[in-house]
């Protein structure tokens, strides 16, 4: 294997690990204002842009993105939603968030945004991104010259990206968060215990938007997708398999818990995924070393509970592009900043979570004080003016620095 002195080399500014909406949003950002990028993806485009993922975005970063052009489809295109229903006790108790916050949300899923980013990217302004790369490796994070390196995947030959600063956006899984020493960051769990079958269904929505049932037998949401898609959700046992739960199984538990007095039948459909998913959240602090950068998944995990995933991402990549731009004129301040000023938000949107959490799962629980905290929480919200202006700012989500 040859030395790294000896790979082919490329020379750039900023090397972005991960082609998701953090990374793509950083790119878009960097090129626009003239800063030289290189964007890896261990893979494709065309599965970047079909990886089923989240649909909410808030309209903070709606409104952010459409300020830097990169809204136009997703404004053409995107349903915003105004209001959602609880239901429980055989009733249907409606929260209206426009009303109530002044904002909505748009229903985009993240595989549209991704298309619109990569398109925007690549094919408008000519910026260097590269699939599918293999066997990613950081190099030299504390030294005035870090570097990546990866095989090509159409040769077999190392290549390295030498450059001052790397942006860590490869999620979860990734490499980049591995390459920060354990001595060097705290990674903070909590697991909800408990975790949600996602499913997509071929069916037309049901309801105008989102539905949260509450029973006893545990949570249930409807989320309309499309005219012809639905997502829902229903709580099962951490762990749980998939193939336990068969179609009619599937629909006969989505019938029980969004059952409620005037609710329209269930529209049902072919199942065309079905995902176990684990409900934790992780937080890493600080979420930068040397040269490393993280942002979104790569920092943290927020569980799919608030919808709230997406949205971080994109504050992440807002303010990291932001401070690597300052960078070219001098100012550092965004940089060291930067950790700070993102995990305001992050703790902020946890906390949501982790309330909305207890609210939805209390009444399955098998613990009376759960269940009555989480009985309480509703009537508190459903009953004061003042106490649901407060969750819709929160569900919905806040533009200015939380």
């Amino acid at each position: 294997m040859p030395s790294p002195a000896e790979l082919p080399l490329t020379r750039t500014s900023v090397a972005i690990v991960g082609a998701g909406p953090a990374g793509l949003v950083v790119a878009n950002l960097l090129r626009a204002a003239g800063v030289d990028c290189v964007v890896l993806e261990a893979e494709s485009r065309e599965f970047i842009e079909r990886r089923p993922r989240a649909g909410f975005i808030e309209e903070w970063a709606v409104r952010a993105l459409a300020r830097h052009g990169l809204a136009d489809r997703l404004l053409e295109r995107a349903e915003t939603q105004a209001e959602f229903e609880f239901r429980f006790d055989g009733e249907r108790h409606t929260v209206r968030t426009a009303e109530l916050s002044g904002r909505r949300h748009y229903v985009y899923p993240q595989p549209l945004l991704v298309t619109d980013l990569v398109a925007s990217y690549v094919d408008t302004a000519g910026g260097d991104a590269r699939f599918g790369v293999r066997e990613v490796r950081l190099h030299d994070l504390t030294g005035d010259r870090p570097a990546v390196s990866y095989t090509d995947p159409a040769t077999g030959d190392r290549h390295r990206v030498e450059c001052e600063f790397i942006a860590g956006c490869d999620g979860a899984r990734g490499v980049t968060r591995a390459a920060i020493p354990a001595d060097r960051a705290v990674l903070t769990r909590y697991d909800h215990g408990v975790a949600w079958l996602a499913l997509l269904a071929e069916a037309p929505p049901s309801a105008q938007g989102v539905v949260f049932g509450i029973h006893e037998r545990g949570f249930g949401a409807h989320m309309a997708r499309s005219p012809q898609i639905t997502r829902y959700y229903l709580q099962v046992a951490p762990g749980e398999d998939v193939r336990d739960w068969p179609h009619d199984r599937v629909w006969d538990e989505l019938r029980l818990r969004l059952a409620a007095a005037g609710a329209p039948s269930l529209n049902e459909g072919p199942l065309l995924e079905r995902v176990v998913l684990d409900m934790h959240n992780y937080v890493l602090e600080p979420m930068a070393y040397g040269r490393l950068y993280l942002a979104g998944d790569s920092a943290h995990l927020v569980a799919p509970i608030a919808a709230k995933g997406m949205n971080l991402a994109i504050n992440d990549a807002l303010l990291l592009a932001d401070a690597l731009i300052a960078h070219r004129r001098g100012d550092d301040s965004g940089l060291d900043a930067y950790s700070t000023a993102c995990l305001r938000r992050v703790w902020q949107y946890l906390e949501f979570s982790q309330w909305l959490s207890e609210t939805l799962h209390g009444a399955s629980s098998g613990d009376r004080f759960r269940a009555g905290t989480a009985s309480a929480r509703l009537r508190r919200l459903l009953g004061s003016q003042s106490a649901a202006q407060a969750f819709a700012g929160l569900y919905i989500g806040e533009e200015a620095d939380l």
